[in-house]
């Protein structure tokens, strides 16, 4: 539902093979006010003529209205399809012609976007930007396309058991709260979604006092300023005044099951978590890597696959939200084959709980962690989207100089201590969604 614009064919035309960025190491962070009072963090590299930005605006699918869930969605999908005098048609040729990416998406916290582009043509590309995101057309043929797609999408989802795991967990979870409902929104909310929510949400949402900019390329700060001000610059000052409530994850020991006749059932979990900001984020991290967030080498990996068999692959990860968090996992298997999986789950969810980890877990862990950082950034999008998410989480520019220390400060106690306060087996919500056998469901 959103578009990236290709940037290969230009860069094979201009000899340029990659989008190769500096170590980690030598990023330098420069904090950035254009003429206009616009911020934005910036890692300047002149290697090659392109310039990346990930931008994003507090507050996302989770303000939908209720009966117009899956709003920032569908805006997100409209932005970029004409503005100004340019219908859909037009609006993609003139990206397409100077080889501009441009794209727009939602999550629940946050309304963001990505802008890449040639060196030549970042004016233009800003241009293009500005006008998406204060003239957007919503023509009633691309509002029509667009919604029937999203509608696909859902009938698709209905009978999707990954999807209907996870919808039904989060709505569980998440009772009574915006992230208990659905941001792709539900085929009854869908078809109500018209020009005037549309033209609403563009209004109120997208203002300059929510606004986070990251970016990385070959512009200097002072080129950066005048840029900001000429994609961002005419956005209304003040967002609408909007507020959602903290929430405590409602998670007990019940295993619920969706009935689909499918051959396979997907098998959808969560356990309390913990927030970005939280002292034992990073004594989490770790613990999640061990446990199953670190593929091949997790534990979960290797009872539930390596050992047994039962699925392809079993996993887990940290799903910090702005106002809650969770631990969530998942795996799939054969009918069959399900309740035994979730006893070995369940199993390795006490073993970490009671005994916490290993020091050869411990070191593995905090070596592939710190060495696969610089990963992250080998790339001008990696880095422009590493500088939005410092800047979402509070975590100061020198973040990226600060996170091998880090890690390497967890240790083995800190684990077993979050490891107690996280995984509870009384606070493991469990969803089935197939035709499990052998397994007595709570509801």
């Amino acid at each position: 539902m959103t578009r990236f614009t290709s940037l290969l064919g230009a860069l094979a035309v201009a000899g340029l093979t990659c989008l190769a960025a500096p170590p980690a190491g030598a990023i330098e962070v420069q904090q950035v006010k254009s003429p206009g009072g616009i911020t934005a963090w910036l890692a300047q590299d002149k290697l090659n003529p392109i310039i990346s930005l990930r931008f994003a605006w507090r507050g996302g699918a989770a303000l939908d209205p209720a009966g117009r869930e899956g709003l920032a969605r569908m805006v997100a999908a409209l932005l970029d399809e004409g503005a100004g005098d340019m219908d859909a048609r037009a609006f993609r040729a003139a990206l397409e012609d100077r080889s501009i990416g441009l794209s727009f998406d939602s999550s629940f916290d946050e309304f963001g976007g990505s802008l890449q582009m040639l060196t030549e043509h970042r004016d233009t590309a800003a241009g293009l930007l500005a006008l998406a995101l204060t003239r957007p057309r919503f023509d009633a043929d691309a509002l029509t396309r667009v919604r029937s797609q999203a509608l696909a999408r859902l009938r698709r989802d209905a009978e999707s058991p990954d999807t209907v795991a996870q919808v039904r967990l989060f709505s569980e979870i998440f009772s009574g709260h915006a992230y208990g409902r659905r941001s792709r929104g539900t085929l009854e909310s869908v078809p109500r979604i018209g020009p005037e929510d549309l033209r609403r949400f563009q209004a109120e949402r997208l203002a300059r006092d929510v606004l986070v900019v990251g970016v990385a390329g070959d512009i200097t700060a002072a080129e950066l300023g005048r840029l900001l001000d000429r994609a961002f610059g005419d956005l209304p000052e003040k967002s609408a005044p909007a507020r959602i409530p903290e929430v405590a994850p409602k998670i007990d020991s019940r295993t619920l099951v969706a009935r689909l006749k499918v051959p396979q059932s997907s098998i959808a979990f969560a356990a309390p978590g913990v927030k970005r900001a939280d002292p034992d984020y990073y004594a989490a991290y770790v613990l999640n890597y061990i446990l199953g967030g670190g593929g091949f080498t997790s534990r979960l990996h290797e009872e539930v696959r390596e050992k047994r068999g039962l699925a392809y692959s079993a996993g887990t990860s940290l799903y910090p939200l702005r106002h809650s968090a969770l631990i969530l996992g998942g795996a799939a298997t054969a009918n069959a084959r399900v309740k035994e999986t979730l006893d070995v789950v369940r199993a390795e969810w006490r073993r970490m709980a009671d005994g916490g980890v290993s020091a050869e877990e411990l070191e593995n862990a905090k070596t592939y962690l710190t060495g696969s950082f610089p990963l992250r950034l080998t790339a001008l999008g990696g880095i422009a989207g590493m500088l939005l998410g410092m800047q979402i989480e509070n975590l100061g520019p020198d973040f990226i100089d600060r996170y091998n220390g880090l890690i390497e400060a967890v240790d083995a106690e800190s684990v077993a201590r979050v490891a107690r306060r996280l995984l509870d087996p009384a606070r493991l919500l469990v969803v089935v969604a197939g035709e499990p056998e052998g397994l007595a469901p709570t509801e």
